[in-house]
C-alpha cells in the first residue's frame, strides 16, 4: 500500500505522538500529507498545533471548531437514550470519534486525499472506533495506523525519533505525566501508567475539570434545566446553544465535585481497563433528563427504552455509530422523546446530584389519580380482580407442587 498512498488526511492533535506520526507519514509513505485538527472542547489551544503542521512543511491544515455539532448531532443524540455502558460509564471518548472520523473523510473527499491516519493505538478501542467510521463513510479509503506498523513502541523512542527530525518536544513529555489523558467537551478521560494498578487511588492533582467532593462548597448549589424534545435548551430560565449550555454545567458541577468515576471496563478488544473519569455536565443532564422522562414516558415505552439501552451504549462504545442497528435504535429512541419537554431542578452537593422537581406540560402524572386521600376517580375494589389474575398462574404453580 506504501507505493500507492499519494495523500493522506491526518487526525492531528499537534502534541508529540501525531507530530511524529506526521514525519513518519512522509518518511515512510513519501506521501503529502493533510493536517485536520478538530476543536470539539478540549480545552487547549488549537494555533500551536496549526503552527507546528507548517513548521513540519504541511500546506494544506484545517483547524475547526465542531464544539456545537459535536454536542447537537453527536452528545445530545446519545444522552437521548440516557446511555451507560457497563451501567457507569457515559462514553464520553466514545462519542467523539465518530465526528472526527466524518470529518476527516469530507476532508479527503475535498482535497482529493485517497488515505487517512489516525494516532490511536493498537490496544485500545480507539483504532476500530475510527477506521469503522472511515469504511462506513467511505469504503474504498485507506486507512493508516501508525502504532500498529512502525517500531517506535515506547514514549523514549517517540522522542529520540522527534529529537532527530527537529521536532518540538514538550517540556512536560520529557518527564510525561502519569497517566494518559483524553479531552472533549462532554469529558476527561484518564488511563494508564499509575493508573493501570487498579488498587491504585487517583491523584487529587490529576483532575482538571472537578473540585474533589471533600473540598466542594458546604452550601448546595440549584439548578434549573428546561428540555424541548428530549433535549436540554435552557438553564436556569437561560436559552442557550448546545455547546455553550454544556459548557455552563460543566462549569457549575465541576465547582461541585459532581461527575467523577473510576471503573474498571471491557474494552472491545477484549481486555479489561481501568479508566478514570470527569464528566460534570454529563452527570447532571443524564439525571435530569430521567426526572423529564418519569413524568413524560408512558410505562410501557420506558421499560422498553431501558431494555435498548444496554444495546445501543455497547454499539456506541464499540465504535458503531454509523452502523444500520444504531440508526435503527436512534429512531425508535427519537419517537420517544417527542414528549419529553418539561424543567427538572437538581441540587448539587459535595459530588452528588439530586433531583428535587420536575414538571412537564405533557405530564402523565395525575394527582387525582395517585393521592392518598378520598377520590373519586380511582375504585380500590378493582385491585381486587386485577391481582386474582396476575396471581392464576401461581396458584396453579402452587397446587401442582402438593
Amino acid at each position: 500500500m506504501k507505493d500507492s498512498v499519494k495523500k493522506v488526511v491526518l487526525a492531528y492533535s499537534g502534541g508529540l505522538d501525531t507530530s511524529v506520526i506526521l514525519r513518519w507519514l512522509q518518511d515512510t509513505y513519501g506521501c503529502e500529507v493533510v493536517t485536520f485538527t478538530a476543536d470539539i472542547g478540549q480545552g487547549e489551544e488549537l494555533e500551536p498545533a496549526r503552527r507546528t503542521a507548517e513548521m513540519l512543511g504541511i500546506k494544506e491544515i484545517f483547524v475547526e471548531d465542531l464544539q456545537d455539532e459535536f454536542v447537537r448531532d453527536y452528545v445530545f443524540p446519545m444522552f437521548r437514550a440516557n446511555a451507560l455502558y457497563e451501567g457507569t460509564y457515559l462514553l464520553g471518548t466514545s462519542i467523539a470519534r465518530p465526528l472526527i472520523a466524518k470529518r476527516q473523510i469530507e476532508i479527503a473527499n475535498e482535497v482529493g486525499a485517497d488515505a487517512v491516519a489516525h494516532g490511536a493505538t493498537g490496544k485500545g478501542n480507539d483504532q476500530v472506533r475510527f477506521e469503522l467510521g472511515y469504511y462506513a463513510l467511505k469504503p474504498d479509503i485507506k486507512v493508516i495506523a501508525p502504532w500498529r506498523e512502525w517500531d517506535l513502541g515506547s514514549r523514549t523512542k517517540l522522542i529520540e525519533y522527534a529529537e532527530a527530525h527537529q521536532i518540538p518536544v514538550p517540556r512536560d513529555k520529557r518527564g510525561a505525566a502519569p497517566y494518559s489523558m483524553d479531552a472533549n467537551l462532554l469529558h476527561t478521560s484518564y488511563e494508564g501508567k499509575a493508573l493501570e494498578d487498579p488498587w491504585e487511588e487517583p491523584d487529587e492533582a490529576m483532575f482538571g475539570r472537578s473540585v474533589a467532593p471533600e473540598a466542594a462548597p458546604d452550601a448546595p448549589t440549584t439548578v434549573e434545566i428546561d428540555f424541548e424534545a428530549g433535549d436540554p435548551v435552557a438553564v436556569d430560565g437561560e436559552r442557550l446553544g448546545p455547546a455553550a449550555l454544556l459548557h455552563r454545567l460543566n462549569d457549575v458541577a465541576g465547582a461541585n465535585g459532581v461527575g467523577r468515576i473510576d471503573i474498571v471496563e471491557n474494552r472491545f478488544v477484549g481486555m479489561k481497563s481501568r479508566g478514570v473519569y470527569e464528566t460534570p455536565g454529563g452527570t447532571v443532564l443524564f439525571h435530569a433528563r430521567r426526572a423529564v422522562e418519569s413524568l413524560t414516558l408512558d410505562k410501557g415505552a420506558m421499560h422498553l427504552k431501558d431494555e435498548l439501552m444496554p444495546r445501543y451504549a455497547e454499539v456506541v462504545y464499540n465504535g458503531f455509530w454509523f452502523a444500520p442497528e444504531r440508526r435503527m435504535l436512534q429512531a425508535a429512541i427519537d419517537e420517544s422523546q417527542v414528549q419529553v419537554n418539561g424543567r427538572a431542578r437538581v441540587k448539587l452537593y459535595k459530588g452528588n446530584v439530586t433531583v428535587t422537581g420536575r414538571q412537564s406540560p405533557n405530564s402523565l402524572y395525575d394527582r387525582d389519580v395517585v393521592t392518598f386521600e378520598e377520590d373519586t376517580v380511582y375504585d380500590q375494589r378493582d385491585a381486587e380482580g386485577f391481582i386474582k389474575l396476575n396471581a392464576l398462574r401461581l396458584r396453579l404453580a402452587g397446587k401442582g407442587k402438593n
